[in-house]
């Protein structure tokens, strides 16, 4: 965590949000209460981010988690409820998390945390025609499948469970056939 506070400390990034949340509405910065901290905003949207979370259960963790509240910023304070923060993810937008996302490689490579490389990802280009399955099909569709699966120790994820954990299963096995 001491690599991620460094690169969320980067006044860039918070004055990105802070101008964001400020465009909310007009006479947002001299009107109102004064709302959380733009820090605090980005922590929370980023912790949201991180663990694949709706801003319910974000909510819910943060309250009861003081490792949380800790990375957050929040402390004692008290935890933003759920639709406050989902506005703030409007709020900040798809613009503005580009450009934070832009500084933030641009900082882990300055300081050598990351390699810059491109990350490609497999997906099909055309919907194929279920009726037209033929063998040589259908070992190409599951390998394509389990090029999402299959991670890079060679081994799949258990992330999941019950019925998809089934066909992933099912799905590796019968990689292994073609392959074996």
């Amino acid at each position: 965590m001491p690599h991620v506070d460094a690169i969320l400390a980067d006044t860039a990034i918070i004055a990105a949000v802070h101008q964001a949340l400020a465009q909310r509405h007009p006479n947002s910065r001299r009107r109102g209460r004064p709302g959380f901290a733009a820090e605090i905003v980005l922590r929370l949207l980023i912790l949201k981010h991180l663990r694949n979370w709706s801003y319910q259960v974000l909510e819910r963790e943060v309250r009861a988690n003081l490792v949380y509240r800790d990375f957050t910023r929040v402390g004692s304070e008290k935890v933003p409820d759920a639709k406050t923060m989902g506005r703030w993810g409007i709020a900040v937008g798809p613009a503005i998390i580009k450009r934070i996302h832009e500084r933030i490689v641009e900082i882990a490579q300055a300081q050598k945390i990351v390699q810059g490389r491109k990350m490609r990802v497999d997906i099909p280009a055309r919907q194929e025609n279920p009726a037209h399955r033929s063998g040589e099909g259908m070992k190409s569709r599951r390998l394509a499948g389990l090029a999402v699966a299959w991670s890079t120790s060679g081994s799949v994820s258990t992330s999941r469970s019950g019925a998809a954990a089934a066909r992933r299963r099912r799905l590796v096995g019968s990689f292994r056939a073609l392959a074996g």
